[in-house]
């Protein structure tokens, strides 16, 4: 059930967004549950601004914009404890290793890896590897991963306040689906940040990050009926790919 929206905005939405996506020492209220999701493109950014510092620092010793790219991939998943790619293995092993509904999201819940998982780890990261070397070679840093945060997780409250929760349990389930007055609000705020950040190329990587995004839910509705936090996370790391590229292209 969506949440209320008529408090659109509370002081410690942030803390609690930081609190839900990251493995920060944080002390946050949860209370708001999905109401609080317009905050998640903006706790992105702390994920961003470290990994983005420690790719500058690679370069400036001389590393390759590969190598560089490979540290700020890996404070990335150091910061969420790998939490967005635990989910993008676990829905694509669910959703195409199961033959029905239930099937697929027992596969989901089981901590074992499969082939559909591994692969699509492995591709949808060299994606973002590689995007991200050719950022960094072109002297882009900051800007990019910093509009990437944003959007990829923009993604994620739009996606969750348009499908229900497949499963009635789970993290998902227990965070609340945000009202659809969050999930433009913190999608709005990804696409200005992004504009202000890139410029227009903002404003296509937005618009690929939105197609990313109704693809999975196209696939999730059809193959189990709504959305699990697996599903959000197969949906920030397609998204994050997707404004990676088309960044990569407009800023080269």
């Amino acid at each position: 059930m969506a949440q209320s929206d008529s408090r659109l905005i509370e002081a410690n939405d942030l803390v609690a967004a930081i609190g839900l996506l990251t493995r920060l020492p944080v002390r946050a209220d949860h209370g708001r549950g999905g109401a609080a999701a317009w905050a998640w493109p903006l706790a992105g950014l702390v994920v961003a601004v470290p990994a983005a510092f420690i790719a500058y620092l690679a370069t400036v010793f001389g590393l390759s914009g590969h190598s560089a790219a490979a540290l700020a991939l890996l404070v990335q998943t150091v910061l969420t404890g790998c939490m967005h790619e635990d989910g993008l293995a676990d829905s694509a092993d669910g959703l195409f290793g199961g033959w029905d509904k239930e099937r697929r999201l027992e596969i989901m819940q089981d901590s074992r890896i499969g082939t559909y998982g591994t692969m699509a780890l492995i591709l949808i990261t060299l994606l973002r590897w590689q995007a991200l070397a050719a950022l960094f070679a072109g002297g882009y840093f900051l800007a990019p991963l910093l509009a990437t945060a944003l959007l990829s997780r923009a993604s994620m409250a739009l996606l969750m306040a348009a499908l229900p929760n497949a499963r009635g349990t789970g993290l998902s389930q227990s965070v609340g689906q945000p009202g659809p007055q969050t999930a433009l609000l913190s999608e709005g705020i990804a696409l200005l940040l992004a504009l202000v950040l890139v410029g227009w190329a903002g404003l296509f990587a937005g618009v690929l990050a939105v197609l990313a995004t109704i693809a999975v839910a196209l696939i999730a509705r059809a193959k189990i009926g709504g959305q699990t936090g697996d599903i959000l996370g197969a949906t920030q790391q397609l998204s994050d790919a997707a404004v990676l590229l088309t960044l990569s292209i407009g800023l080269g």
